[in-house]
This record gives C-alpha cells, sequence and structure tokens, in this order.
C-alpha cells in the first residue's frame, strides 16, 4: 500500500493516483470510498431515486455541514444532478489525486464544511471512455427487476464532458399484517395487505466543464428523469368483535407518474491578482401526479367503488447566484455576494367518495365530488440573500471564517386561499478550526439557519399508503422554522493512514419548529396540519471511527463504526406536555467491515444498522404512533474477473426483519383521552439481492 502524501497544509491529506493501484478500481467513487473516513460518501447502489426539490436544501448557499465533494475544486451547480452522482461516471484512470481538506479556503466552492472531498483530475489529456453496468434486483417474490446505465466521457481539448444513461429498477412488495384492539383489550379487527409497485425510474444526465482560457471556465449540467409507479393493492379486513369472523375484501389500484428535469451551471473569471467573479444558476421542475382509486370486492365477485382520489403537483425552482472573491489582507480574503431564488408549487385534488346523496361525477370517478379545503392552490416564493464571508487564514494552524448573510423572503398563495406574507432573516456563522498537532484538529462553530418549507405542506395532500386517512390538510399559515447550532468536533487522523476517529457535539435551539398543529376549523371538526409550534431544543453526540486493523497485521481490513444519542425536548401543541421531536429517535449504532484482497482482486463487507430504545415517535391530534425497528444488516462481495470487468453482489435486508409500528387512536381530540382502539402492525420487504456487471471500453 502507498502511503498518502502530506502537503504543506496540515488540514489537508492528499492521496496520489497510486495509492489506488492495488484495488483495481473502476471509478472515481471507487476510489473514494477506498479512504478511511470516506467509506459512506457512496450509497450502496440498490435503488434510490431523485429528490424532490421541494425537500432540498434552501437554495445554493455557500455549502452545509459533513464532507463536501468537489471536482477540480468546483461543486455542480445542481440539487438533483450533483457532483456525488457525477463520480460514479468518471473513470478511475482519470484521476490524478484525490485531496481531503479539513480547513477553509477562499478559493473553495464551499464554506463551512466539516471536510471537502477533492478529486482532481489529470488535464490536456484527450481520450474517451466508456463505462457501462448491467445490474438485476431479485427479490423476496422471485420478481426480477433489471437496470443498467451507460456512460460516454472523457476529454476533448479544454472540454470535460460526461453522458449518462440509466434504468433504475425500484419495484417494491411489501405485506402488511395488523392487529387492533378495543379499549377493553379485546379483539376489534385483523388486516391483511398486500402492496405492489412496479416502478423503474429513466435518466439522461450530462456533465460539461470547458476551460475557456486561463482565466475563464464553465460548467454546464442537465438531467432528465421520469417514471411510471403504478401501485396495486389487495386488502382484507376481519371483524373480530363480539367473537364474530367477519371479512371483507378491497381492491386499490394507484396509477403514477413523475418527471423531473434540471439544468445548471456556471462561470468563473478570474483577475490577474486572483480575485474571482463567479456566477451560478439552477432551473429544474418536478412534476408529480398520482390516482387513488379503492374498490369493495363483495361477495359474488362484483366490486363497488368507494374511493376516487387524485394528486398532481408540479414544482419550480430557479435560483442565480453571483459573487465577488478578492484578497484583503495576507492570508485573508473576502466574498460578497447574493442570490436570487423563486419557488412554485402548482397543487390540484380531487375526492370522490360513494354517497347516497349528491350527484356523480364523471370527473371524480363517477363518484360524488366533496369539498376539500386548499385543495387547488398555488404557492410561490421569491427570495433574496446578501452575504459577505471572510476568511483568515491565522497561521498553518488556524483558520477563522465569518459569514455574514442577510434574507427576504416574500410568500403568495392564490387559488382556493389568497395570503401574502414577508420574512426576513439573518443569518450569522462563525466557523473555528484549529491543528493541535498534523493529526489533531479541533473544530467549533455557530451558526443560525432557516429550513426550506416543504411547500406540499402548504396545500391538501394525501398519503397513498393509509387507509385511514384520505386526505391531509394543508397550513397556509406556515412560516419557516429557525435554529441556532452550536456545534464542537475533534478529529483525529491516525498515523500511517490507519484511520479517522472523531468525536462530535451540538446544541439546537429551534424558533417556529414545525410539527403537527391543530387546524380544526369548528367545534367537531378533528383535523391537523404541519405547523409552528414555537421552541424547542436538541442536543447530538456522536462518535466515529474509520480504522485499518494493522496493529492486528489485517492493513486490508477496514472497520467503521459509529454511535449517534439524539435528546431533544418541545411543548407538545395538544397535550401541553415536554416530549421528544416527532420522529425523533434515541440514537443508533453502525457498524461495518470491508476487506480488500488485492491479489484475488476482491473486496466484501457488512454493514449494520440498529436503533437505540428500538422506536420513534409521532405525535398527532387523535393518535400517537411509534416505531419498532430490528438491526438492518447489509452486505457486499466484489470482484473484478476477466478483462477487467466487475462483478459485484448486494444483498439488503439480509436478516429479513420487519418494520413495525403501534399505533394508539383516540375518539376526537387526543386531549379528552377516549381510546379508540389500539393497532400493532408489522410490513415485512423481505431480502432484496442485486447482481451488477461494470466494465470500462
Amino acid at each position: 500500500m502507498v502511503a498518502q502524501d502530506n502537503v504543506g497544509d496540515e488540514s489537508t491529506v492528499v492521496y496520489p493516483a497510486s495509492y489506488f493501484v492495488e484495488y483495481a478500481p473502476v471509478t472515481a467513487l471507487d476510489m473514494l470510498n477506498r479512504i478511511p473516513g470516506m467509506e459512506q460518501s457512496g450509497s450502496s447502489g440498490i435503488g434510490g431515486s431523485f429528490r424532490n426539490v421541494s425537500r432540498g436544501g434552501r437554495g445554493l448557499g455557500s455549502g452545509s455541514s459533513g464532507t463536501q465533494i468537489l471536482l477540480n475544486g468546483k461543486r455542480t451547480a445542481g440539487k438533483n444532478n450533483t457532483t456525488r452522482a457525477q463520480l460514479t461516471r468518471i473513470d478511475a484512470e482519470q484521476v490524478e489525486y484525490i485531496e481531503i481538506i479539513r480547513g477553509t479556503s477562499g478559493e473553495l466552492d464551499v464554506r463551512g464544511s466539516t471536510q471537502i472531498a477533492n478529486i482532481v483530475l489529470y488535464e490536456a489529456i484527450s481520450n474517451t471512455t466508456i463505462n457501462y453496468e448491467v445490474n438485476a434486483n431479485l427479490y423476496r417474490d422471485s420478481n426480477s427487476e433489471p437496470g443498467g446505465s451507460l456512460t460516454y466521457g472523457g476529454q476533448a481539448g479544454n472540454l470535460d464532458f460526461l453522458v449518462n444513461a440509466s434504468a433504475t429498477p425500484q419495484y417494491d412488495h411489501r405485506v402488511l399484517n395488523e392487529d387492533s384492539l378495543l379499549p377493553d383489550l379485546s379483539p376489534n379487527d385483523y388486516i391483511h395487505e398486500d402492496r405492489i409497485r412496479e416502478q423503474t425510474t429513466y435518466a439522461l444526465s450530462t456533465n460539461l466543464d470547458y476551460q475557456i482560457n486561463a482565466k475563464s471556465s464553465a460548467r454546464f449540467n442537465a438531467l432528465f428523469s421520469e417514471d411510471d409507479n403504478p401501485t396495486t393493492v389487495d386488502r382484507t379486513t376481519v371483524d373480530l368483535r363480539g367473537g364474530g369472523f367477519i371479512p371483507g375484501w378491497e381492491r386499490e389500484n394507484i396509477p403514477g407518474t413523475r418527471s423531473n428535469w434540471e439544468v445548471g451551471g456556471d462561470y468563473e473569471y478570474r483577475r490577474d491578482n486572483g480575485d474571482r467573479f463567479k456566477l451560478l444558476f439552477i432551473a429544474n421542475e418536478n412534476d408529480t401526479a398520482n390516482t387513488r382509486e379503492r374498490w369493495d370486492v363483495l361477495g359474488d365477485g362484483s366490486e363497488q367503488k368507494n374511493l376516487f382520489l387524485d394528486l398532481s403537483n408540479v414544482i419550480e425552482e430557479r435560483i442565480v447566484r453571483g459573487s465577488y472573491t478578492m484578497g484583503i489582507f495576507d492570508n485573508q480574503d473576502i466574498e460578497f455576494g447574493a442570490e436570487r431564488a423563486e419557488t412554485t408549487l402548482d397543487s390540484n385534488l380531487r375526492l370522490g367518495v360513494a354517497s347516497l346523496t349528491g350527484t356523480a361525477s364523471p370527473d371524480f370517478g363517477g363518484l360524488t365530488p366533496v369539498s376539500v379545503p386548499n385543495a387547488n392552490t398555488r404557492v410561490e416564493e421569491t427570495r433574496y440573500e446578501p452575504f459577505a464571508i471572510h476568511n483568515w487564514r491565522i497561521n498553518s494552524r488556524m483558520s477563522l471564517e465569518t459569514s455574514m448573510l442577510y434574507e427576504t423572503s416574500e410568500v403568495t398563495q392564490s387559488g382556493d386561499f389568497n395570503n401574502s406574507r414577508d420574512f426576513y432573516f439573518f443569518k450569522p456563522k462563525i466557523d473555528y478550526r484549529f491543528d493541535i498537532t498534523p493529526q489533531l484538529q479541533l473544530r467549533f462553530f455557530i451558526e443560525k439557519s432557516a429550513r426550506q418549507i416543504s411547500f406540499t405542506d402548504f396545500v391538501a395532500s394525501t398519503d397513498t399508503e393509509d387507509d385511514d386517512s384520505n386526505t391531509l390538510a394543508g397550513n397556509r399559515g406556515l412560516r419557516p422554522d429557525y435554529w441556532w447550532n452550536y456545534n464542537l468536533t475533534a478529529e483525529y487522523r491516525l498515523p500511517d493512514d490507519t484511520g479517522v476517529v472523531s468525536a462530535n457535539i451540538q446544541k439546537h435551539r429551534h424558533k417556529d419548529f414545525l410539527q403537527r398543529i391543530d387546524v380544526s376549523s369548528t367545534e367537531g371538526e378533528v383535523k391537523s396540519a404541519a405547523g409552528n409550534v414555537g421552541n424547542g431544543d436538541m442536543w447530538i453526540f456522536q462518535l466515529k471511527g474509520s480504522v485499518r486493523l494493522s496493529m492486528f497485521n489485517m492493513p486490508n481490513v477496514l472497520f467503521t463504526g459509529s454511535s449517534s444519542l439524539w435528546e431533544s425536548e418541545l411543548i407538545d401543541p395538544f397535550l401541553g406536555i415536554k416530549r421528544r421531536f416527532n420522529n425523533h429517535q434515541r440514537g443508533d449504532l453502525r457498524v461495518g467491515f470491508r476487506h480488500d484482497i488485492p491479489q484475488w482482486r476482491m473486496n466484501y463487507g457488512i454493514n449494520l444498522i440498529n436503533r437505540f430504545d428500538g422506536a420513534s415517535q409521532r405525535w398527532d391530534i387523535d393518535d400517537i404512533e411509534q416505531d419498532h425497528a430490528h438491526p438492518m444488516t447489509t452486505g457486499f462481495l466484489e470482484f473484478i474477473a476477466f478483462d477487467d470487468v466487475t462483478f459485484r453482489f448486494d444483498v439488503r435486508n439480509l436478516t429479513d426483519i420487519d418494520m413495525c409500528r403501534d399505533r394508539i387512536r383516540y375518539v376526537g381530540h387526543i386531549v379528552n383521552n377516549i381510546l379508540e382502539e389500539i393497532e400493532y402492525m408489522c410490513s415485512a420487504q423481505g431480502t432484496t439481492l442485486s447482481l451488477k456487471v461494470s466494465g470500462t471500453f
């Protein structure tokens, strides 16, 4: 094994291409995953999807905490088409070196990251490569779904290019069993549900990087993806009240479609004195639609429709960001800039039910229309964010970065309701790094952040996987929540590239925190939606380690482990009691190992995730839910065969665990404490096997 090179900056470690030779990597991501502490930068590759832009980060910003990935010192101007995705498409032979940067610098495209992985490619090489992957997933029900990807990339003069086409199978088959009890603990009913989703996501993307001249460069990225995701549900309900055995059958058909496109790019100009101007932009659109229809299956085999629910959402985002960076004193620079973002949501929902009164409509599946408040709405946000970021390299061992951001936004809603509100946030940040020794680094930062509201929380929506609720209410009075983050990290890099260990403690002080609140409009109505509940506090404690077992003469065995503890507290808006945040578990434990056998051109590994306390909880206006999960185990085996063809076997949910949920339901508002029923539900997906065959032409 070739040890990594160290550069003059003690906060930066460089891994040359020679370091990875014995592992015979195929892609740049394969190389990154061989570096201790970076092994979780990629995914297992089973499934996956493109992110809904409405639930992404707030604009482009200057980066985020955690590990950021750059390519030739630049980040990709994209939210769905990311630098991480590019690494799976870049041939390993194009990589000159990888540097892990733990300090701050005005030369970087991101700020405030825990560390940065910068993948640097060879220059002035005119060649092309074709990377291919053929894969197939095998599911518990013996269904097999094929997929694959093809990437054409390389360099042509001053142009670096990548073009990728992929088909990702996302078939899902769940078997659900639920028992429920009445308040006196006598049997209520039993539900068996068989749910199958057929889905393959098709995507086409490109990444272009052009060095215009010695002073200026430009990058362009584009992505288009689409899929059909039809879901079928067969449900059997057995009424057990009074010792009876009365079965009922339902069938659901939920056709769905989704498409997403995104374009982004940037232009950079460097002056002779080192100052630089940069302009970035992103435009994207996410279009989803699904129709839920449900039938009662009668004893003679005939069917009667009892539900029609149609929902369509179109989310668009437009972002432009410009900045100018200049040196002001020795080892100091400052960046001035501004960002403008527009985000819109067009949402339309139609609900039809079987009714003895009212007039059936073909536009509502032949059922009687039901008026749903806030069902047809357009939400728009226009946001401006000027900023100034000062970076000071105090000495070879210390750095200080100070950010000042001011955000102003206007949120308007039209359609069923008309509303307009303005919001203002001052968002400072101080980031201090101290290299106590070349191996030991201390990081401390204080930051105020504002969360991007999910626009779908403004409007009425539906949960197609819950038979107990036809529609979910929206809340047109939502405000962005914000919080102060106090963060302290100590990281130690073991000698001789043996590994990395770190400890982190965080305190979050939340304001206008988002949880479920009461939005009932009448005395007898019981309805909740996402809303602002006031203040909330959270503590986070984390220990992480990524260590080669060199002390046992096994340098090619990498052991990884992490333990996280979360403690949170807020006042419940329904009961007035102190509780944890919704969907907030106590913590988790993650362990794994990977063993590389270079002489056999093979590696394998196992990863396990287990949650402390075994559960996360959710409080709502008329129920309390608690999730339970057993340890989740994944494993893989990878080897390189003839003609440098790589074969990889993945297994997900190796131990075939179930995901279970308890739910206590109340009659009316939960504060009345009138118990309705207690539900015990478990959902099984089974073990998924995956085979991938990849290589390079």
